[in-house]
């Protein structure tokens, strides 16, 4: 598999999608961001681990 992102620049990405306001949650980063999502499952062991290591949360309220 061919990694584009550090674990470092998945987190980073998650953040800004974040402060975007865009939804975090597993669905539509699959469908919007595949990179992002396959990047972020290589680092760690599930999507809501990589929110974890954020410290934001999936719902954008």
């Amino acid at each position: 598999m061919e990694l584009n992102m550090s674990a470092d620049e998945v987190l980073g990405h998650i953040v800004q999608l974040h402060s975007t306001g865009e939804s975090l949650a597993k669905k539509n980063v699959k469908k919007l961001h595949p990179e992002l999502m396959k990047n972020a499952l290589y680092y760690y062991p599930s999507w809501e681990h990589a929110l974890q290591k954020t410290g934001v949360s999936p719902i954008v309220h």
